[in-house]
């Protein structure tokens, strides 16, 4: 997740006493507002739980009182400070700076801690309404979801809670998976608009892992609902021939058919990312970018209105960082040489291994890059749990999602090095309900010459590998 402190605030409490308030924002967007001595508070406690030697260091206190120029170099170090933190596997983790960011954001959002009633929509659409605590975190959620649904509590950590935000056109945008240090109902609450919602989708990507969801009666027909809302929204590839066999399996009941023969489909398992930009096979060029399958996946439109299709492997990719950077917007205008407001500007790249010799850096600028960082940080997780012989359930509670740095101006995440390293020399990395109602398959269309591009694909000096049907 992205960490970042762009702006202050002067505010006075309830003592008319003025003070300097610290914006932290995740993913650009306002998580709480905090002081300068509750950071330090929280600072003081890591050190006496886990030592000097682990906490990254901290600006010292100030004897006078701060200019404008000493605030903001207060707010830069402290901005480093918190993605130090969350950058380390243990800090990052505790429960500790976990349970200081929800208490932060209940604080800033001034949500009294109270019993409510929270929607969760499954994938069909349906609406799941749990009593929580306005206080609950993500996982307390999530558990009251699974009860309320009767999932067994050993298929929990298969799923997990999205926050999504429905589009005029009927389709939706994935923001971003909810996380550990977030109360779902303040954050859902805070942002003041229908358009979000809260979704309840399967957290995994290995499709290995389907036959464990589908022995139970819930799990089935949750990863049905899934699978035939991505196949209406088009993010699944139907032809004729296999929409009249989804059909006939639909028709007859017969769901964990229905899901195998989806596993067979392209792109089953994918989530897709809204229209963006990248400067890969050439500068400006337009993409749609799927996530799915231990790679990412793209449909870019050259200058030339050419079509190409290819894909990028996790396990080709040395490491991968997200930056952003403020842009000045004026009525709507990007205007560097204003003071006005601004937007947050988001890139993804990362260096993949072209050739056996090779490596590129490939960038894509889109809002939704910090929810294309965690889902490759989830596919590498994933094949180190897996080839470790670890539990799913275990890597789901215990998934870290990326670590972040601050460079220049800009701030930076970068990856660990992952399964496939271009220096011979360097170490691999070896540690790797019947209460859902029926659902219908409404407007499918068939995959045609002008939307399946699998015949014009990357090749040559691309190196882009993996691509067709036989890698699903």
């Amino acid at each position: 997740m992205h960490f970042s402190i762009p702006e202050t605030e002067v505010r006075s409490d309830e003592n008319g006493s003025i003070y300097v308030a610290y914006n932290i924002h995740v993913n650009g967007v306002l998580h709480c507002r905090v002081r300068y001595s509750q950071l330090l508070g929280l600072h003081e406690q890591i050190k006496k739980e886990y030592g000097n030697n682990v906490v990254p260091a901290f600006p010292p206190k100030k004897i006078f009182t701060l200019t404008p120029a000493e605030v903001d170099q207060r707010r830069e170090q402290l901005e480093k400070y918190m993605q130090a933190v969350r950058q380390d596997p243990i800090l990052g983790s505790s429960e500790m700076f976990n349970s200081f960011l929800r208490k932060a954001q209940q604080e800033t959002q001034q949500i009294a801690t109270e019993e409510v009633q929270l929607e969760i929509y499954l994938s069909n659409g349906q609406k799941v309404k749990v009593n929580i605590l306005t206080s609950d975190q993500t996982e307390d959620v999530l558990e009251a979801v699974a009860s309320k649904l009767d999932l067994p509590d050993e298929l929990v950590g298969y799923f997990s809670l999205f926050l999504v935000q429905e589009r005029g056109d009927g389709g939706c945008t994935y923001v971003r998976k909810l996380q550990e240090f977030e109360l779902p109902y303040v954050s859902i609450t805070s942002l003041h608009s229908p358009e979000y919602r809260i979704v309840l989708r399967k957290s995994y990507w290995d499709t290995a892992y389907d036959s464990d969801v589908m022995d139970d009666r819930v799990g089935l027909n949750l990863l049905y609902a899934q699978t035939v809302s991505d196949i209406e929204r088009g993010w699944i590839l139907v032809n004729k021939e296999q929409h009249r066999q989804l059909k006939s399996l639909q028709e007859k009941g017969s769901k964990k058919e229905f899901i195998r023969l989806a596993q067979t489909l392209k792109y089953y398992g994918y989530i897709k990312f809204d229209p963006c930009i990248t400067d890969f096979p050439e500068t400006g060029c337009h993409v749609i970018v799927g996530a799915g399958n231990n790679e990412l996946n793209f449909h870019v439109k050259l200058p030339s209105d050419q079509m190409k299709e290819g894909s990028f492997k996790v396990t080709r990719m040395r490491c991968w960082r997200v930056t952003s950077s403020q842009v000045p917007v004026v009525n709507g205008t990007a205007n560097p040489s204003s003071s006005s407001k601004c937007d947050v500007k988001l890139e993804l790249a990362f260096e993949y291994l072209m050739s056996k010799d090779r490596l590129q850096w490939v960038t894509i600028t889109s809002p939704q890059a910090i929810m294309m960082s965690i889902c490759l940080q989830s596919m590498v997780d994933e094949l180190m749990v897996k080839k470790s012989g670890g539990s799913i359930k275990k890597m789901q509670k215990k998934r870290l999602n990326g670590s972040f740095q601050r460079s220049d101006s800009q701030q930076a995440v970068k990856s660990p090095p992952l399964l496939d390293s271009p220096d011979p020399s360097r170490e691999q990395v070896v540690k790797l309900s019947t209460k859902l109602s029926s659902v219908s398959l409404r407007g499918l269309s068939s995959s045609n010459s002008a939307s399946d591009i699998s015949g014009n694909d990357f090749h040559g000096n691309y190196a882009f590998e993996g691509i067709g049907d036989d890698d699903l």
